[in-house]
């Protein structure tokens, strides 16, 4: 990316628009490379699921990921009501010395991981008010994007597919849609399989894309993580160009109108 070309959160530039997780790796040390790997710089976490100094004794993900070197995201992964998120969220900042960036998920079921979107909009209400700086995790409905934008969310994250599907993105048309709308960045949030899924995410214009599984469940996570760094920039490089329009029939390259014969 370009320097003219930063993703702005929470006032903040970063060069890169590859958020990756930091579940389902072998162990901390693939983790680390694989998030070298992907240049990202927004790292996200899920607190009910990995140590950050909570543990005592235990390995603290903080000593392969450091604050200093990268932002962390403080996630709710795994909650399924709006209480249990917001206390969640209070305990990462407690953790993380008042560090008020945090992503937002409240799951509605087990089997599809779908988001509960009326717990949702209960728990990001709540956590605007409480001061913090919430990127939300919904569906691809841009009308609950606009509802969640209008609370205070600094950015609204819909699902590409369910998460960890590896499935791409299955309703273009509602995240260009939600992106048309919105006056905050849309991040694409789960679903991504491949480094192509990443590319059209950011073709249809998304600020930036969020991802895990892709990575982590490659069969090579680190390769895997420096080809979804390379998908992220083409996809960004090609809406900025604005690619040719469609057409029914051909057109030559060389076209004859004009030319000596």
């Amino acid at each position: 990316m370009t320097q003219d070309d930063n993703l702005i959160i929470d006032g903040h530039a970063y060069s890169s628009r590859l958020l990756v997780g930091t579940g389902k790796y072998k162990d901390f040390e693939e983790t680390q490379k694989a998030i070298e790997a992907s240049g990202a710089e927004i790292v996200t976490v899920a607190i009910r699921r990995t140590n950050i100094g909570q543990e005592k004794g235990e390995k603290n993900l903080l000593d392969y990921i450091p604050p200093d070197k990268y932002t962390l995201l403080p996630n709710t992964a795994g909650c399924y009501d709006a209480d249990s998120a917001v206390r969640t969220c209070r305990l990462a900042r407690e953790l993380l010395d008042g560090h008020d960036l945090v992503k937002l998920e409240v799951l509605g079921d087990q089997k599809t991981l779908f988001p509960d979107i009326p717990a949702t909009l209960v728990a990001a209400e709540t956590l605007v008010k409480d001061g913090f700086k919430v990127m939300v995790y919904t569906t691809d409905d841009p009308i609950m994007a606009k509802r969640l934008e209008e609370l205070g969310c600094i950015a609204v994250m819909p699902l590409a597919a369910p998460i960890g599907s590896g499935l791409g993105i299955r309703n273009p048309y509602n995240i260009r849609t939600i992106i048309e709308n919105a006056s905050v960045p849309i991040l694409v949030d789960a679903g991504v399989g491949t480094a192509s899924d990443a590319a059209i995410a950011m073709e249809l214009g998304c600020d930036g894309v969020l991802m895990n599984t892709a990575i982590a469940e490659a069969k090579d996570p680190i390769l895997m993580a420096s080809a979804m760094k390379k998908g992220i920039e083409a996809g960004r490089e090609a809406f900025r160009a604005g690619r040719m329009p469609r057409r029914a029939y051909a057109s030559a390259s060389s076209p004859i109108d004009g030319a000596f014969f």
